[in-house]
């Protein structure tokens, strides 16, 4: 079996409020797309090193275009 993000794979919506103005966030994608120009095109086994969660989790940057506050927020990976 493998562990997968159910938001990567779109098996499942993450709807988030904005902590500040209450307006809806969105989710931009994986965290590590966002370290350098190259890093959405590694292997998902390398650009897990370097999120800080756990090899079962997914973290995701979601962004309020509203009030420009922006989140992390780990995905559980479930199994396929």
């Amino acid at each position: 079996m493998e562990l997968v993000c159910p938001i990567c794979n779109g098996m499942a919506v993450y709807l988030l409020k904005c902590p500040i103005c209450g307006k809806h966030m969105e989710n931009k994608g994986p965290f590590t797309d966002f370290l350098d120009d190259y890093s959405p095109y590694l292997p998902i086994n390398i650009t897990q090193l370097s999120d800080g969660v756990d090899e079962n989790k997914c973290m995701h940057l979601f962004y309020c275009e509203s009030c420009r506050y922006d989140k992390r927020v780990p995905i559980h990976c479930v199994k396929i």
